[in-house]
């Protein structure tokens, strides 16, 4: 994936917390529970929010618990990733231009954030609908937790949405543990089919679609599972019309696309479930199969239609 040179981007978009250490306050505490697909822990504090772990991500809910808690079903007692990236600098001082992206992971996390938010805004206005923006928040390196409209979080949870502030936040050495413990392929394309997945979600909370979940929360037809890989779909679909916004040189190419589906595979539940406790148990699902991942961002990617999306009528 190759930015256009004299691409502008817009720091603004991405707020970079790494430097200032550990946030007080600000919504209950949450045990760790690692950045492990399927686990759900309850941060506490009035409106019962609840971490949901979902895929390669999180979604931070108030109210309603999106699925059932888990009891560290993956593991919780992982150490965290020795690789911690540092800031250097203000992300508006060093992250102006798509050349700056090509050199940076910072900036490329910028670029990718702004190309995806372009994209999706047009995508609204195309359907008559306004678009609005949501920011990604950078922690981790000396700033251990974060709090959020929905709780409080720490590094170990990895990415994850929060409806209520309608933030992504992001630890960068989650992407380490995505190579070294799901054993993805990795690489830049995996990074922006994270990031895409999470606005996935956004996309979904403005269009009221989380609310289709109700208590279908667990299993292998259910809501929370649909509601997931409708936000692989959603990936896709940004990655096939990320042309037309304006950042890259050239379509995707294989390598990148072939990433994304590494990451996908990686954190399917039977694949989780083969490797931590050697079978698989389909009433445990909770965000599809190897297959059903890889499935739908492919579905999202050929087609470029958010309309092909639709993950809540008939078979997944």
């Amino acid at each position: 994936m190759d930015f256009k040179d004299d691409a502008e981007l817009d720091p603004s978009q991405v707020e970079d917390a790494r430097a200032s250490g550990p946030q007080p306050g600000g919504g209950g505490s949450m045990p760790g529970c690692g950045a492990m697909p399927g686990c759900a822990l309850p941060i506490g504090g009035k409106g019962g929010c609840l971490l949901v772990i979902i895929g390669l991500g999180a979604i931070l809910l108030l109210g309603q618990p999106l699925l059932n808690g888990f009891s560290g079903e993956y593991g919780n007692q992982h150490p965290p990733s020795p690789r911690q990236p540092q800031p250097s600098g203000n992300l508006a001082d060093r992250c102006k231009f798509g050349a700056d992206a090509d050199q940076s992971e910072d900036c490329r996390i910028v670029g990718i954030v702004n190309s995806i938010q372009t994209y999706w805004k047009q995508a609204f206005a195309g359907r008559g609908r306004t678009y609005t923006p949501a920011r990604t928040h950078l922690f981790g390196g000396t700033r251990t937790t974060v709090s959020t409209a929905c709780g409080k979080a720490d590094s170990s949870v990895g990415p994850f949405y929060c409806p209520a502030d309608r933030k992504v936040y992001l630890d960068l050495s989650f992407f380490n543990e995505l190579e070294t413990r799901f054993g993805a392929q990795g690489g830049p394309f995996a990074q922006a089919y994270v990031i895409a997945h999470e606005y996935g979600h956004h996309v979904q909370n403005l269009l009221g679609t989380m609310r289709r979940v109700g208590n279908d929360r667990q299993g292998a037809n259910s809501g929370a599972v649909r509601l997931e890989l409708q936000a692989d779909c959603y990936a896709g679909v940004w990655a096939h019309n990320a042309l037309r916004t304006g950042f890259y040189t050239e379509p995707f190419s294989k390598r990148d696309i072939d990433e994304a589906l590494s990451a996908a595979s990686a954190v399917g539940d039977d694949s989780i479930q083969r490797r931590t406790q050697g079978y698989v148990t389909p009433e445990g699902f909770t965000h599809g199969t190897s297959a059903q991942r890889e499935k739908w961002f492919s579905v999202g990617y050929d087609s470029g239609d958010p309309g092909r999306c639709d993950t809540f009528a008939g078979r997944i």
